[in-house]
């Protein structure tokens, strides 16, 4: 393994038995025993083997994934709960050993994983902290030195000298996740865990992980928050049914993972081409209504470009296959890095839409002021029932449409937004 190569994952596969009763645990074993007898006669023996082989069926959690991370790489996992990003997990931090294939890892590893994991519950917080700072490799003085910040960190208060068992479940990820601040580990593996926190304490844990990145370490994330994904990671990988579908930017990998999450019918299908710049655009539904143009006005007329602050009108056409009574249209903006910037559709505007298959519709989401930052940007756009895509996705078009907003009269400013600002001074 290279040394700027710190995780080699090699057609990695997990495998669990899943027995069909629980008296199959018994005589399916056996059964395969006895078919391995030599002075039985060949059609019995082949008869236990075939009722040793029906009393169960291996279940894949992960099969044949392979990967390779490098030093200071931050990794997003993602998928839908099932996907073995959980498997995937374990496997790397050593607490669940590989069916087949090869894994390598180069580090002091330091995992936040499931709940509670590796806690006593008997223990006291204080107690457990000593317990996992040593499991990481900290000597009883390096302990005994830092407790101090890991308790400031955790900032349970009194708690810390009560048994685990009486936390919360944020109270138990605070105390968690402290302890890793003070491990400065190569290689960070943490699970959906800090989802249970409260904003406060996510936003200094997402605060420390960036440290960690800055000082070079590895991280491996798994979340469902896209956002976090594209915050704190440059790569990602999307898992499916125990395989690997899409590496690739988070940008890239988020949108795919938008069309898998969408997918409820069999006529669905996921069409992948290259766009603006060589990204991906990828276009998903099951074609109940199409979009057929995605258009950008301003004075009445098509643009690419737009002043800072300009009324603006995202115009949409839409048709449909079949009658529809209930039609939600929704368009959502990016920038170049692909974050959400704004987003929003006619059910949350309160609009019941209706759609006949011998009708075009044309839907404008009118923006009586564009006060976007400089750059670029791009426009989604989706037709689904009731209020979110996942429901009843018709059509789903990432990146539909690129524009650029540049400065117009107005004075100069950064960021992604123009805030509309008056200075006094006296």
């Amino acid at each position: 393994m290279s040394s700027e190569t710190v995780i080699k994952v090699e057609k990695l596969s997990k495998a669990y038995t899943i027995w069909s009763s629980p008296a199959a645990r018994l005589h399916g074993p056996l059964f395969g025993q006895v078919g391995q007898w030599p002075f039985l006669p060949a059609a019995t023996r082949q008869l236990c083997r075939r009722l040793s082989h029906e009393s169960f069926r291996n279940f894949y959690a992960l099969s044949d994934v392979s990967f390779e991370v490098r030093k200071g790489e931050s990794v997003g996992i993602i998928g839908l709960n099932g996907s073995g990003k959980s498997t995937l997990l374990q496997i790397l931090a050593g607490t669940l050993e590989p069916t087949e294939g090869a894994v390598e890892v180069n580090g002091r590893v330091a995992a936040l994983l499931e709940l509670g994991s590796g806690f006593n519950p008997e223990f006291t917080g204080r107690e457990n902290v000593i317990l996992n700072a040593t499991i990481l490799g900290l000597k009883p003085a390096e302990i005994e030195e830092r407790f101090p910040k890991i308790a400031e960190f955790a900032d349970i208060g009194e708690f810390i000298e009560q048994p685990v068992k009486t936390y919360s479940s944020g109270m138990v990820v605070r105390l968690a996740f402290a302890v890793l601040t003070q491990v400065e580990p190569d290689i960070l593996i943490i699970d959906e865990a800090l989802a249970v926190g409260d904003v406060y304490f996510q936003h200094k844990c997402f605060a420390q992980i960036r440290r960690f990145r800055e000082q070079g370490t590895t991280l491996l994330f798994v979340s469902h928050d896209p956002g976090a994904v594209k915050s704190l990671c440059n790569r990602a990988i999307l898992l499916d049914a125990g395989s690997s579908l899409r590496d690739d930017t988070p940008d890239a990998v988020l949108d795919y993972y938008n069309a898998v999450i969408a997918k409820q019918e069999a006529d669905y299908a996921i069409q992948q081409t290259e766009v603006d710049f060589g990204k991906k655009a990828t276009r998903s539904g099951n074609k109940k209504a199409s979009v057929t143009s995605v258009d950008l006005l301003a004075n009445g007329k098509s643009v690419h470009v737009l002043v800072v602050g300009s009324k603006a009108t995202f115009r949409i056409g839409v048709t449909a296959s079949q009658p529809l009574e209930q039609l939600t249209v929704g368009i959502m903006l990016r920038d170049r890095l692909g974050n959400d910037v704004f987003g929003t559709n006619t059910h949350h505007m309160g609009l019941r839409l209706k759609v006949e298959p011998t009708r075009s519709l044309t839907v404008d989401f009118e923006v009586l002021a564009l006060n976007l930052g400089v750059g670029h940007y791009s426009v989604s756009v989706a037709l689904h029932s009731g209020a979110a895509h996942a429901e009843n996705s018709y059509d789903w078009w990432d990146r539909a449409l690129v524009f650029q907003v540049v400065h117009g009269s107005m004075p100069s400013f950064v960021g992604l937004c123009c805030l509309p600002v008056e200075v006094k001074w006296r």
